[in-house]
C-alpha cells in the first residue's frame, strides 16, 4: 500500500472518519481507523457499533491496499505534520507518513479482528446542509444526557411530504423544528419516522454544513432496526437507530387559554446570563411580564445576593404574569433561537410555557415547564 496526499485533504478526510471512534473502548480495533487506498481515491472509516463514519478523497495511489492504525494517534500526527505533500506507505507491520523531511511510524491493529461495517441504505432524499444543522443545534439542546433512557437520548425525525419535523425530550422540556427537504424517487408517501442519537446527530450534522446538500439514506421498510445515514462532500455517517419513539407533543403544545408575550431574543438572552450568575442551585431565573408598564423585568437571587434587569415587552391576555425556571434550560431555549424576536405563550407559574420565532422563524418551538417555587 502506497499513496501521496495534501496534507489538508488527509486532514480532513480523517477528522471526519474520527467522529466515529468511541472515548473508551474494551474492544482495542475499535479505536482504529481503517484506511483504504484504490483507484486514485483513499477513504478513512471508523465505526464503534453505533456510528459509522466514511470520507473519501483523492490521493495519488502508487499501490492499492488497506491498513488499521490507531485512530487518535493518526489524528494528532495529521494535526502536527508540515503542510504540503504527504507519502503514506505500508511497509510490513509499520504504517508511515512522510512529508517536509518529517517521518512519522504507526504500528498497525489486526484488520482480521475489525468488525464489517454496516451498509448504507438506499438514497432517501435531500435536504439543504446547513440548514439541517442548524435545526438539529436548536433540538438537540433538549435531548436527554441519561443513558439508561436511551429514547429521551435521541432525536425523532419526521418525514412527511417535502416537511422535516425535528424533535426532542427529556420529560422537562421539548424542542421542535420544522424544515423543508426534498424527498427522493424512493420516498414513501406515508409520514416515516426515526430516532437517531442527539449527540452524534449533531456531530454529524455540524461536519455537513458546508456541503451545500445533504443526502438522507434511509429504509423505511426496516422500521425502527437499523441505520439511518447523512451523506455529503465526500462523507458519510451512518448511525444506529435507536429503538422506540418520544412521546407526542401536539397536546402540549396547546395552551389553550394562554396569555402572549413578545420580547427581543437577543436582549432577553442577554439579561438571563446576566442575573443568572447569582443564581444558586435549584434557584430560578424569575420573569415578571406587566402590561400596562409594558415591561419585563428579569431577575435572580435571594436576599442581598440578587440581580434584576428590565426590558421592554408587550404582554395580551393578562396586566400581569410572573413566571420561573430552571436558568441553564432557559438559557439553553434563548440561545436555540434565532429570530430577532420571541413569542411566549404563557400559563403561568408551575405551568408549561411555549417559545416560538415570530414571522418566518415559526418554525422552531420550545416547550419549557415552569417552576412553583418564585424569587
Amino acid at each position: 500500500m502506497e499513496f501521496r496526499i495534501t496534507r489538508g485533504e488527509l486532514a480532513e478526510a480523517v477528522g471526519r472518519a474520527a467522529r466515529a471512534l468511541p472515548a473508551r473502548t474494551p474492544v482495542p480495533v475499535l479505536g482504529g481507523l481503517l484506511l483504504t487506498a484504490a483507484a486514485g481515491r483513499l477513504a478513512v472509516s471508523g465505526y464503534d457499533f453505533e456510528t459509522a463514519a466514511r470520507a473519501e478523497t483523492e490521493a495519488e495511489v502508487g499501490a492499492a491496499g488497506r491498513v488499521l492504525v490507531l485512530g487518535r494517534r493518526l489524528l494528532d500526527i495529521c494535526r502536527v505534520v508540515p503542510e504540503g505533500p504527504v507519502d503514506c506507505a505500508l511497509e510490513g507491520t509499520r504504517f508511515t507518513l512522510t512529508a517536509g523531511g518529517t517521518r512519522f511510524g504507526l504500528s498497525t491493529l489486526p484488520y482480521e479482528e475489525y468488525p464489517a461495517l454496516p451498509e448504507a441504505p438506499p438514497e432517501y432524499g435531500a435536504v439543504d446542509a446547513e440548514a439541517f444543522a442548524a435545526a438539529v443545534g436548536q433540538v438537540a439542546v433538549a435531548a436527554g444526557r441519561d443513558d439508561t433512557l436511551p429514547v429521551l437520548t435521541g432525536i425523532q425525525l419526521r418525514l412527511d411530504g417535502e416537511e422535516m419535523t425535528l424533535s426532542a425530550s427529556d420529560r422537562y422540556r421539548y424542542a421542535v423544528r420544522r424544515l423543508e427537504w426534498k424527498p427522493g424517487a424512493g420516498a414513501a408517501g406515508d409520514p416515516v419516522e426515526t430516532l437517531v442519537p442527539a449527540r452524534r446527530l449533531l456531530e454529524t450534522a455540524r461536519g455537513l454544513a458546508r456541503c451545500g446538500s445533504a443526502r438522507v439514506l434511509l429504509d423505511p421498510g426496516a422500521g425502527g432496526t437499523g441505520v439511518v445515514g447523512f451523506e455529503g462532500g465526500g462523507a458519510r455517517t451512518l448511525l444506529r437507530r435507536l429503538e422506540g419513539r418520544l412521546p407526542g407533543y401536539g397536546s402540549l403544545f396547546e395552551l389553550t387559554g394562554a396569555s402572549v408575550a413578545e420580547v427581543d431574543t437577543a436582549a432577553l438572552a442577554e439579561a438571563a446570563r446576566r442575573v443568572a450568575v447569582v443564581a444558586e442551585a435549584n434557584s430560578p431565573v424569575r420573569l415578571d411580564f406587566a402590561a400596562a408598564e409594558g415591561t419585563l423585568l428579569v431577575r435572580a437571587g435571594y436576599g442581598d445576593d440578587v440581580a434584576a434587569q428590565r426590558l421592554p415587552a408587550v404582554l395580551r391576555g393578562a396586566e400581569e404574569l410572573t413566571v420561573a425556571f430552571n436558568p441553564a434550560y432557559l438559557l439553553d431555549a434563548l440561545n436555540s433561537f434565532e429570530s430577532p424576536g420571541l413569542r411566549f405563550e404563557l400559563l403561568g407559574a408551575g405551568q408549561r410555557t411555549l417559545l416560538s420565532g415570530t414571522g418566518a422563524a415559526a418554525g422552531h418551538r420550545h416547550l419549557l415547564m415552569s417552576v412553583k417555587q418564585l424569587v
